[in-house]
């Protein structure tokens, strides 16, 4: 059974972990890869747009951009367990357990960048998990 229930509970955490960027340093800094990158999240489905473009984070649950510079295809769990800290993104793309159209080499660049956000969403999820902080 999949980790989250339904496409607004992906919107709420992992679309979450994007927004909270913006409130912190991480965010100008993903913003600067400036790409448009298209997830297509499955188990549930639930398509994410997020735009890093200047020093803005901009992202639309269920956005679809067939023009997007960067396109990548996984589980949701796979989200899930990266924002964790528990996925190796870069395993799981050479493994072919998550899919990429466009130039992969800017999303691992951001890779990096992501770590500090890893605590963030621990927390935010802490609640579903069923977890008191």
């Amino acid at each position: 059974m999949p980790y989250f229930a339904d496409a607004d509970e992906v919107y709420k955490y992992i679309g979450g972990v994007f927004r909270a960027a913006r409130e912190n340093e991480v965010g100008p800094k993903l913003a600067t890869a400036d790409i448009d990158l298209q997830v297509y999240y499955s188990d549930p489905e639930a398509p994410m747009l997020i735009k890093m473009h200047g020093d803005n984070i901009e992202v639309i649950d269920g956005g679809d951009n067939e023009e997007a510079d960067v396109k990548l295809f996984m589980p949701s769990d796979i989200a899930d367990k990266y924002w964790r800290g528990e996925y190796n993104l870069a395993v799981g793309l050479a493994k072919g357990h998550v899919k990429a159209k466009g130039p992969v080499n800017k999303i691992l660049k951001l890779v990096p960048l992501t770590k500090p956000l890893f605590p963030m969403y621990k927390e935010m999820i802490a609640e579903k998990d069923g977890v008191t902080a």
